[in-house]
């Protein structure tokens, strides 16, 4: 569904709800303004963002995210609410360097080109192996990049030399889906590459912030929507939805034209049981794979560049370390992120934060990183980070009734859970409102 924007203003303005203050129930409220009506959002939490947040107390957000060149739709909603995504995100072209020096590097130019050159040039592997890995991408391109809904990411690979399976399918693999590849959907996976790694000019740049999560959205955000008249109700979670007589819907008794459920999936299924079992059972069956994020000190110590991939086994929990010194923060300061880190949740975050120093003092050593004076300064587990991105997964629809709508990123789409899948989720569901309120 196209994501360029509602159709013509309405005839009528109407009063809408927005159940939840994410980045995909701000691109929804957003949109919804823009089209002339009167907006309600309504957050369960304190803190607007959902699980992309920060902490104005720490300065820490829940967790270290990036973006990609590819996130159009999100560098469009942020600038239309006032946010420069040049001066918040260092964007950089992709280099996938290990803390062995080797790596993958591209330089500016049309994508697939510059990713052929990288890969032809690069020391992570031998020649013959990265002629194999571009033989395997000409194949996924001329069909369509498109595969058997049944494939994981390892079956998709399994004929690819082990170097490339280890310095790019597996940690890209991680990173973008949260899902080991062993368990990870190979038709996602290739939607990923797609429009990323292979897409337009630009569309596989590294955009890292510069600056604390809120300011990229949220704050900008609900300035704007404030301003422009809509009704913010952080703190205040909706126990009840129901039907009105006239085909309209109520919130905690309060009467709307139409309601977006913009919150976390389990808490939208609770909303709709009643309403809609059949949605509510689909995305109530989702599962989560958590993140974790060390944030620890290391004085005096700079890395070769501002992200740098880690090694990950079953001693080394963290897959990338990003050195925040080189993006406007505080320097000295890393955030070590575990993607798909289930296991080392389970076997707790003071185990977790032990085995990622344990690894920095193997990994980071040559860059000059000390085992001594390291200070860990929170270790954040985001415990349902995101869906898990299998094989044949069912995602539950934009549409659960007549002007009641869902948008999140674990809405039915082609992407995984993701900034850019949030916004692209909020905004089809306020195209797909408009449409219910002009029929």
């Amino acid at each position: 569904m196209s994501t360029s924007g509602p159709p013509a203003a309405a005839h009528t303005r109407r009063r809408l709800a927005v159940v939840g203050g994410g980045w995909a129930g701000l691109a929804a409220a957003v949109e919804a303004t823009k089209t002339g009506h009167r907006v309600s959002v309504f957050e369960m939490s304190r803190q607007w963002g959902g699980r992309a947040r920060s902490s104005r107390e720490t300065g820490l957000d829940n967790g270290q995210h990036i973006l990609i060149g590819a996130c159009r739709e999100t560098f469009a909603l942020m600038r239309a609410v006032g946010a420069d995504p040049e001066r918040l995100l260092l964007r950089r072209p992709l280099a996938l360097q290990w803390a062995d020096g080797r790596g993958l590097q591209l330089r500016p130019g049309p994508a697939a080109w510059t990713f052929a050159q990288a890969v032809l040039r690069s020391d992570a592997w031998p020649l013959t192996d990265g002629l194999r890995l571009l033989a395997a991408c000409a194949r996924w391109a001329a069909a369509g990049f498109r595969c058997d809904a049944t494939l994981t990411v390892d079956a998709l690979c399994a004929r690819l030399p082990a170097s490339v399976r280890e310095r790019l399918i597996d940690p890209l693999c991680v990173a973008a889906l949260n899902t080991p590849a062993t368990q990870a959907s190979a038709a996602i996976f290739l939607r990923v590459l797609r429009d990323g790694l292979l897409g337009g000019r630009g569309a596989s740049d590294l955009l890292i912030p510069r600056r604390p999560l809120h300011e990229l959205l949220p704050e900008p955000a609900t300035r704007w929507l404030a301003a422009r008249g809509a009704e913010l109700h952080p703190g205040r979670r909706v126990m009840a939805l129901a039907t009105a007589a006239d085909g309209a819907w109520t919130l905690d008794g309060q009467r709307f034209d139409g309601v977006v459920l913009a919150c976390p999936a389990n808490e939208a299924a609770r909303l709709v049981q009643a309403l809609a079992p059949a949605w509510a059972q689909t995305a109530g069956a989702l599962r989560y794979e958590p993140i974790v994020t060390v944030f620890a000190r290391s004085e005096g110590l700079r890395l070769p560049l501002p992200m740098l991939a880690l090694r990950e086994d079953a001693h080394s929990p963290a897959q990338f370390v990003f050195d925040h010194g080189q993006l406007g923060g505080l320097p000295g300061r890393f955030a070590f992120v575990a993607s798909g880190a289930a296991t080392w949740v389970e076997r707790g975050l003071r185990a977790t934060s032990e085995a990622v120093l344990a690894q920095a003092a193997r990994e980071l050593a040559p860059w000059g990183w000390r085992a001594d004076g390291v200070i860990v300064e929170a270790t954040i587990a985001e415990r349902r980070a995101t869906f898990r991105s299998t094989p044949g997964l069912l995602r539950p629809p934009t549409v659960i009734a007549p002007r009641l709508v869902a948008a999140g990123d674990y809405v039915d789409g082609p992407y995984p859970a993701t900034l850019e899948g949030a916004v692209r989720a909020g905004k089809a569901a306020a195209y797909v409102m408009e449409g219910f309120l002009t029929m």
